[in-house]
């Protein structure tokens, strides 16, 4: 070992032999690849760009507005050329008016808002969930115990969730956290309402004599679902913002074939001789029953603000047994007799 080892020399600095070497970080940086060393740049967001339907709706609004206004200004004109008392009355309420259409708008706008909320929240847990970050996951929880603050049913949970927002957690396991600790209660609650909403529209469009019925009670329940989940969740839309999350439940089951996915569990639940037994009008009930629990689970996705990660999805699976129940007993109310295993 010793024959190996150079001993110790002194150079002059002029000699030709010295060989100065290379600082480790520009030899580095000199032995990478040229296509590394390019920076990939980013593409410019996409402008979203204002469709023709929403700039007609929108200058159409307008004009009805200005001619709404322009009504009542010449009406109180005419109010107080016939009386001055007569004018003031209409000006207070022309006033009020004004002030409640006002208050109107805000609070569409607000739940407007809070909608973009919920999905923001659910596209930036989706990022999270991918990335592992753990300053984004700590501050989408800050943002989920916001938003779910007004919700009364999780103050445990916040809680909870509050004691481990010092602990050193990574993005994806802290967003599993928060989905656990505040999704997991609103989801049961979720999945009773969707189930009983099921079996109303399942029990009703059964017993009713009239078609029309069926559809008028069918399309109720369900803005009624949509809408209790959305509150549920925290989203808290108005007329518009409930307008707008049915618009695009609604989107969502044309996509995903909700009629052929009932279709198939409507064959497999009545397709072991149960359907002989029973009327084609407890099977169209069983149909709206199972369309109106498939439409809730939408919109239990879209309402949520968190995707499901760590707990299970509901499936539609698991409301069909009950309705099938809810369908005979509709069906023994209906014909005034006992179910066929039953009879002596």
């Amino acid at each position: 070992m010793s024959e190996t080892m150079r001993k110790p020399a002194v150079f002059s600095v002029d000699d030709p032999r010295l060989v100065v070497a290379r600082p480790e970080e520009q030899l580095f940086d000199n032995e990478l690849p040229a296509e590394s060393s390019a920076v990939a740049i980013p593409e410019p967001p996409k402008r979203r760009r204002i469709s023709w339907g929403a700039l007609f709706w929108s200058a159409l609004s307008g004009l009805v507005l200005m001619g709404l206004g322009l009504a009542v200004t010449n009406l109180v004109e005419d109010l107080f050329a016939r009386a001055p008392w007569l004018g003031a009355i209409g000006l207070a309420l022309a006033s009020i008016a004004g002030l409640a259409l006002l208050a109107v708008i805000v609070r569409e706008i607000t739940g407007l808002v809070r909608l973009s909320a919920v999905e923001s929240l659910r596209d930036r847990a989706l990022e999270i969930i991918a990335s592992d970050d753990r300053e984004a996951g700590k501050a989408l929880t800050d943002a989920l115990l916001a938003h779910t603050k007004r919700i009364p049913q999780l103050a445990r949970a916040r809680a909870r969730l509050e004691d481990h927002r010092g602990d050193i957690i990574d993005g994806r396991d802290r967003v599993h956290l928060a989905e656990r600790e505040l999704m997991a209660p609103l989801d049961a609650e979720a999945r009773r309402l969707v189930a009983a909403a099921a079996k109303r529209v399942s029990v009703v469009t059964a017993i009713s004599p009239r078609a029309s019925v069926d559809m008028i009670f069918v399309l109720l329940n369900a803005l009624n679902l949509v809408r209790r989940l959305a509150v549920l969740y925290g989203g808290r839309p108005r007329a518009l913002g409930l307008l707008r999350l049915f618009r695009q439940v609604l989107s969502h089951l044309a996509v995903t074939g909700g009629v052929s996915v009932t279709d198939s569990i409507v064959q497999q639940v009545v397709g072991h001789g149960i359907a002989a037994r029973l009327s084609a009008r407890f099977g169209e009930g069983l149909v709206n029953g199972l369309l109106t629990a498939r439409l809730g689970l939408l919109a239990i996705d879209l309402s949520r603000p968190l995707p499901f990660a760590a707990l299970p999805r509901p499936a539609l699976n698991d409301l069909a047994a009950p309705l099938l129940r809810t369908g005979e007993s509709s069906e023994t109310v209906r014909s005034g007799s006992p179910p066929s295993d039953q009879r002596g």
